[in-house]
């Protein structure tokens, strides 16, 4: 019998049986937003009003060294598979199919689960091919919030990379898709979830969500009445909201003495013209507001579920698929930032401050492009309050969770192909205040950087032919004092597991 004729089966015995056991199995809300920094939001450090968010972490656990890959794609086929981008084939490109793989889909089917997924996919496949019963959204990498499809009338030309940016309902392919104009990405992402949970409220199957968020990556587009909020709060300056930001993290305990404050890459405030501080202001205050209306519309997907009675046994996980972004793009707009005729970016001097208080950012392997901010919440597990895990993790480690707390069957074959063993192991015994356990390195590539993590030791590189640069990530998270020199032999036993590695990979080629 291969793979799919097991999920067949599952799902059918799934559709017609519940018994204690399984109707005890916890509803699962993954949510992943995009290009969002270490710090941008409140229970990490941030000015932007998170309540939602913050309410998760005041009565759960906030994870201070939970890893992606830096760059978004990879990120996403890491999360969806549980094994490394170089071993699905999601390293370099997305233009193909996952390989070597099972998705969260597939694998939650086996356990009975309703598998539904709103939002991005940055692949080729569509997720309701790929171990999802419903899926609405963007098949590809970043669209305009508001339309990405064809001009519509009264409006501006949508400023946009490519006006064909394939959106998805079920299997219905739209290519253009030019949306109402009430549109916004955020908004429709979670109004599709909120109808499903709605439609399968009464079913005899645990849920699991996943929300795949396309903000906060540019284009910086938002409604006026949130950009409202925060227009004006950002003329400090970058120096003054990364400080503030800083002392915040300490005061709230999330960070001790050993997380210094690393060298600032931003631009002296002073340095920028009165009119280029306000335009600066502008797309900070609208990066907040994408922010802002990520968590309200969490807000109304947990109360969705609080109303349904569903809370106590949901398990939710937030995170994002890479740091902050310095990339900037330039495309011919209309020039009124924040709307649909006009793309933006943030750009590297915020970027500095939304990964505070770490190093650089996405597309870097450093801690500010890899390090996610993590929640996870679970009120009828997780019953410790304002928790916070150091342990060292990585986002394949959520496929070992979700396979660990559901009773989900992994499967060493899928259509008859050898697929990777998971890489990852379970975060279980964090949601009692304990540590992870890992035995094995974690491991890095992704354009010009890559690195490697064992134990309290990371070494990092990011160039051609930079050479590696070593980090105590115990007494120096931050990444601040390079000890490359000094420990050449652990440099050179650090590279030796980076190059077994990548040799083990290329049996998945």
């Amino acid at each position: 019998m291969n793979f799919k004729s097991l999920l067949l089966l599952l799902a059918l015995y799934g559709a017609t049986s519940c018994t204690s056991q399984s109707c005890e199995k916890p509803n699962i809300l993954l949510i992943l937003v995009d290009d969002m920094g270490f710090s941008d939001i409140g229970c990490f450090g941030s000015e932007i009003q998170t309540p939602n968010l913050d309410r998760l972490a005041a009565n759960g656990i906030r994870y201070t060294q939970m890893h992606n890959t830096s760059k978004c794609f990879p990120s996403r086929a890491t999360l969806l598979t549980g094994i490394y981008a170089q071993q699905n084939g999601y390293d370099a490109s997305y233009k193909q199919p996952l390989k070597n793989a099972v998705t969260i889909g597939e694998v939650l089917q086996t356990a009975g689960y309703r598998t539904l997924w709103s939002g991005k996919h940055h692949g080729v496949e569509t997720p309701v091919d790929r171990g999802f019963d419903r899926y609405y959204g963007l098949r590809e990498g970043a669209s305009n919030h508001f339309n990405p499809g064809l001009q519509r009338e009264g409006e501006a030309k949508p400023a946009q990379k490519r006006p064909d940016r394939p959106f998805f309902i079920d299997h219905k392919k739209y290519q253009p898709y030019s949306p109402d104009q009430d549109f916004y990405t955020t908004d429709y992402f979670t109004k599709y979830a909120l109808d499903w949970l709605d439609e399968y409220k009464d079913d005899n199957k645990p849920f699991f969500l996943y929300m795949s968020y396309t903000a906060p990556h540019d284009p910086l587009m938002a409604w006026p009445e949130d950009i409202a909020k925060y227009k004006g709060k950002y003329l400090e300056g970058y120096e003054a909201i990364r400080t503030k930001r800083y002392t915040k993290q300490k005061e709230m305990g999330l960070f001790d003495e050993r997380y210094l404050l690393s060298e600032e890459t931003y631009d002296a405030w002073t340095s920028l013209s009165d009119s280029m501080r306000h335009v600066e202001d502008l797309k900070m205050a609208i990066y907040a507001a994408m922010i802002d209306r990520v968590d309200q519309k969490i807000g109304e997907l947990l109360q969705k579920i609080k109303e349904q009675g569903k809370s106590d046994n949901t398990l939710v996980l937030f995170m994002s698929d890479n740091g902050s972004s310095s990339e900037v793009v330039n495309i011919p707009g209309d020039g009124k930032i924040g709307t649909v005729g006009q793309w933006t970016s943030l750009g590297k001097n915020w970027a500095n401050v939304g990964n505070t208080p770490f190093r650089y950012y996405k597309n870097y392997s450093y801690e500010g492009g890899i390090c996610t901010p993590m929640i996870a919440y679970w009120p009828k597990v997780i019953t410790g309050k304002n928790m916070i895990n150091r342990s060292t993790g990585h986002f394949i480690d959520i496929m070992a969770t979700l396979v660990d707390i559901t009773g989900a069957t992994y499967p060493k074959e899928f259509n008859n192909q050898k697929i990777v063993p998971m890489q990852g192991v379970s975060l279980q015994p964090t949601f009692s205040g304990e540590q992870m356990t890992r035995s094995k390195p974690l491991f890095w590539k992704w354009g010009k950087g890559k690195a490697v993590r064992d134990g309290k030791w990371k070494i990092v590189a990011h160039g051609k032919d930079a050479p590696w640069q070593l980090y105590d990530m115990e007494n120096d998270p931050s990444e601040t004092n390079n000890l490359a020199d000094n420990q050449p032999e652990t440099v050179e036993k650090m590279n030796g597991l980076f190059v077994a590695w990548e040799k083990d990979n290329e049996q998945w080629k």
